[in-house]
């Protein structure tokens, strides 16, 4: 994997991109559900009916069962009229997250960039500079976004406005990522960006207002709603944001769409179809409370976006070429060697054989045959970022070699 650096550093390096993985997943599911289920539960809530609740300042209230345990969570309106001795603060979730991600970019894409970021197709630039235009974009994004949240998002009903002009800023930074970075390095830099945006609002506006109204009601002073209403509005970005942000992180595994040939927009529009999913469930946690019917149709253009990206990245019906004279499986072997030694080599030699995997000996190409088939055929992974330049006419001579040796094995 790491072909600047030594193998015991490179080895090293494969620990923490390990553990750091497994800590950003453990810490961004404890995020994500504590956001899902504080967003289910504010639009769950229903007016208190019995007068002591109402007296003490009480605006909802639910009763749920789990786990064999009945629940009865309450809201205030404003703030209680006296703090309770032990008071949970939700912010380690998303701070552990940012970190743990950060941390992984690092070691994967930022420690390695001209391996994993720079694509010198799209541009060709020093490692040093890839570095910094990626950090450019989580905090350009973050500044922009709050910039747009402190003046069109503080007037009255511009909601919709404020979600355009943010969407607008996602749209041209998705544009910009793909014309600079890898398809990989980009799909991911801007879900690094979104998420960077998502604990900066935890860092600077939720938890500093949540502050303000302890130390007001500690002081003996009036809360200002203005720090709830605030906080409300950042958190409700969040969870908009919230699955967008995991297709991104996810999006590596997937070439077909950071490889194709108008990424930016493949990514824009899954983004898009995640937002709208997210707030059909958004919308029916309401709904149910009112009554009424569910809100399929966000859900279903989210779905038909999906379906539309899909359809539109199919790979083409293969056209039917002049018969040629048939290659004998000893000629394809000869080519796929070839092959192998220009386009792969590199990488998967005696000396530094990435991922654990050599390619020195003819012996080896034929033991990884179905792994080079799977990552040069089937999924166009490799070469990483195409470096080496390997054509279609190559992979389809792997393609055809493999399914020789496939059936030659056949029982």
């Amino acid at each position: 994997m790491w072909a600047d650096v030594g193998p015991w550093l490179g080895y090293v390096l494969d620990w923490a991109n390990l553990l750091l993985r497994w800590a950003h997943v453990i810490v961004a599911i404890a995020w994500i559900g504590s956001s899902f289920y504080f967003v289910w539960l504010d639009n769950s809530l229903t007016p208190p009916t019995d007068p002591a609740l109402k007296d003490k300042g009480v605006g909802g209230e639910l009763w749920a069962v789990h786990g064999g345990g009945f629940y009865n969570p309450q809201k205030y309106l404003g703030a209680p009229r006296q703090l309770p001795a032990h008071l949970h603060w939700f912010y380690w979730e998303s701070y552990s997250t940012w970190l743990t991600g950060f941390g992984l970019f690092t070691v994967l894409y930022l420690f390695n960039a001209s391996t994993f970021l720079i694509d010198r197709q799209l541009m060709d630039w020093s490692p040093l500079a890839a570095v910094g235009a990626a950090l450019g974009f989580l905090g350009g994004f973050w500044l922009i976004y709050d910039l747009l949240c402190r003046t069109v998002g503080r007037r009255p009903g511009q909601d919709a406005l404020l979600g355009v002009l943010v969407f607008a800023v996602v749209v041209l930074a998705a544009w910009l990522a793909c014309q600079w970075f890898a398809g990989r390095a980009a799909f991911l830099l801007i879900g690094a960006m979104m998420a960077t945006t998502m604990s900066a609002n935890v860092f600077f506006w939720i938890i500093p207002g949540q502050r303000k109204v302890v130390a007001a009601m500690q002081a003996g002073a009036p809360v200002d709603p203005v720090h709830g209403q605030r906080g409300k509005q950042r958190s409700v970005h969040n969870t908009y944001f919230t699955l967008p942000v995991l297709f991104a992180m996810l999006s590596n595994h997937y070439p077909f769409a950071t490889g194709a040939s108008h990424n930016w927009l493949v990514l824009v529009l899954i983004m898009l179809a995640g937002a709208l999913i997210r707030h059909f469930f958004v919308a029916r946690h309401k709904t149910e409370q009112a009554g009424l019917r569910a809100p399929w149709g966000w859900a279903a253009s989210g779905a038909l976006i999906l379906l539309g990206v899909a359809i539109w990245l199919a790979p083409a019906a293969p056209t039917p070429s002049p018969a040629k004279p048939a290659v004998s499986t000893q000629a394809l072997w000869m080519q796929v060697q070839g092959i192998v030694g220009q386009r792969c080599l590199m990488c998967h030699n005696a000396q530094l054989a990435n991922k654990g995997v050599s390619f020195a000996t003819p012996e080896l190409i034929q033991q990884h045959a179905q792994r080079i088939y799977q990552q040069a055929v089937v999924l166009k992974a490799m070469p990483m970022n195409n470096a080496t330049q390997i054509t279609e006419r190559e992979r389809a001579v792997i393609g055809q070699w493999y399914a020789r040796v496939s059936s030659a094995k056949a029982p």
